[in-house]
């Protein structure tokens, strides 16, 4: 009897009870500085029905045309922009939106957007379907991002566009006065340059199976090249993004794209870009684990590939990974915990990838037909890394149980980032907790020094990993925030099964 009732403790205390986990900082392991980059956004006009929002097939929807943009609407600013969204990316304190494209890019006249709006051609958008009246084109862009406080991450046509086309584009937005394109600028109201600083050459151009103008990585190179030289002839001081693969088909084939871009243009490049959805599965630990996995292992081969690339050649400048299109989609939570890992993949690669861009800004901020824009889970998980984790990356040291896939073993339940402050000696500490159903009991130490005083704690989690965000529950999304006492300079927490967790606490070195 006494081995049945032993048994079943056992099998309880791994059941229902929480399991024990360790988790230790070293505020001296400095992984990298935290670069503010890593917190922009990603924004182009996508037109597809209705079907694919929930809504009847007969409406016709678009990300940017009347959502971000409706100047017909009660919530537009003067240049037709509406302001929900607008305070909802100053809140976020996002630094920087990379536009138009995406796959639009690849077929868009950047000319077809400049001077009177009702003078502009509309133009079938040959990427997405529908027509684009160019309503929103360049100055437009350049507005928003002034309204948002953000820097301009401009994206140039390299799949049907020319050289020519991106180096006028660069002189329009740039040049200060005297030529064609510095001066129809000035006729259309904006003397002063723009200075936009980063430009993306091309957008997914290994994309054959979806991309209009897609090449191979030899044609890419050379054009690529001869476009950089041309817009550097304009303008010495920008900055390039290099269009790694997106094609991740299985075979392989994009590890030797990125290869072939890096050797024959990291001599002209500050970045190569990763685009990367989450692998989602109507499996909960699937979608967890293999999504993770994967966002790593395309961060971590890229940044080896950038590495011997460097030895190879002797570059002597730096190269870093700008993340430039991620996310996950839905509606629910499953959406959520992703959006944190790849928050922490970015932190815990803080020394390589120094650029980031959410797809996409109207995303980060949920809707309903009816009743308007309201803040979910999505945007609270944002926002906890983009006000807070400012600093360094430092090493995190994680003890937890594991679970497996059918790809990857020792997933670790626990995802655990931390940040160091200097300026105000404080730690954040970033916590997903993958179980879907166990709380895990964990303590908290910091091996270079004690923590002190009270810890703040603010947690984002739900009851259900499948109930669709409402306007009407707007209410309950907000974090919960509470104290945690430091115990003999060390912290323990229970953190809650599929939860984002963040603590904030002062270190003693």
């Amino acid at each position: 009897m006494k081995k049945i009732v032993f048994a079943l403790l056992s099998f309880l205390s791994g059941s229902v009870f929480a399991q024990n986990a360790t988790i230790k900082i070293d505020v001296s392991r400095v992984i990298g500085k935290i670069s503010p980059r890593i917190y922009g956004v990603f924004m182009e006009p996508i037109h597809f029905n209705g079907a694919k929002m929930g809504l009847p097939d007969t409406v016709q929807y678009n990300t940017l045309y009347g959502t971000l943009y409706d100047p017909s609407s009660p919530l537009a600013d003067n240049n037709g922009f509406r302001k929900d969204y607008i305070d909802a990316m100053k809140e976020l304190k996002i630094t920087n939106m990379r536009w138009p494209g995406g796959n639009y890019l690849m077929q868009y006249n950047w000319e077809d957007g400049i001077g009177p709006q009702d003078k502009r051609p509309s133009r079938l958008n040959l990427a997405w379907g529908g027509t684009d009246n160019n309503h929103v084109g360049t100055d437009e862009w350049i507005e928003l991002n002034k309204s948002i406080g953000s820097e301009n991450v401009v994206c140039v046509n390299l799949g049907l566009g020319t050289i020519f086309d991106a180096v006028h584009w660069v002189e329009y937005c740039n040049y200060p006065k005297g030529t064609y394109y510095s001066d129809l600028r000035a006729k259309y109201g904006h003397p002063q340059p723009y200075n936009v600083k980063i430009w993306d050459l091309g957008n997914e151009v290994d994309g054959a199976p979806w991309e209009l103008g897609h090449k191979d990585a030899d044609d890419y190179v050379k054009i690529a090249r001869e476009a950089a030289k041309a817009m550097k002839s304009v303008d010495s001081s920008i900055e390039f993004v290099a269009s790694g693969s997106s094609d991740y088909d299985g075979t392989g084939k994009w590890v030797d794209w990125n290869r072939k871009v890096l050797n024959g243009l990291g001599d002209k490049i500050g970045y190569i870009s990763i685009h990367r959805y989450w692998e989602k599965s109507p499996d909960y630990y699937t979608s967890m684990g293999t999504g993770a996995m994967d966002f790593e292992q395309k961060i971590n081969v890229t940044a080896d590939e950038i590495n011997i690339a460097r030895a190879k050649n002797n570059f002597a400048n730096p190269i870093y990974l700008s993340v430039d299109e991620y996310g996950s989609f839905g509606k629910n939570f499953l959406a959520v915990l992703p959006l944190a890992q790849c928050l922490n993949s970015f932190i815990r690669h803080a020394d390589v990838v120094k650029m980031a861009n959410f797809t996409m800004l109207t995303s980060l901020l949920s809707s309903d037909p009816e009743k308007g824009t309201f803040k979910s889970p999505i945007f609270y998980t944002y926002k906890l890394f983009s006000n807070n984790c400012k600093g360094s990356s430092i090493d995190t040291y994680v003890d937890c149980d594991k679970f497996s896939t059918t790809q990857y073993k020792d997933i670790p339940y626990l995802d655990v980032t931390s940040v160091y402050n200097k300026e105000n000696n404080t730690v954040i500490i970033n916590v997903v907790n993958r179980n879907k159903d166990k709380s895990i009991g964990t303590s908290i130490i910091n091996t270079n020094g004690a923590f002190m005083g009270k810890a703040g704690v603010s947690i984002v989690d739900c009851k259900d990993v499948n109930a669709p965000f409402s306007f009407d529950d707007k209410t309950q999304y907000i974090p919960v925030m509470k104290d945690l006492d430091v115990k003999e300079g060390k912290l323990s927490y229970s953190f809650p099964p599929h939860s984002f967790t963040q603590i904030k606490v002062k270190v003693d070195e």
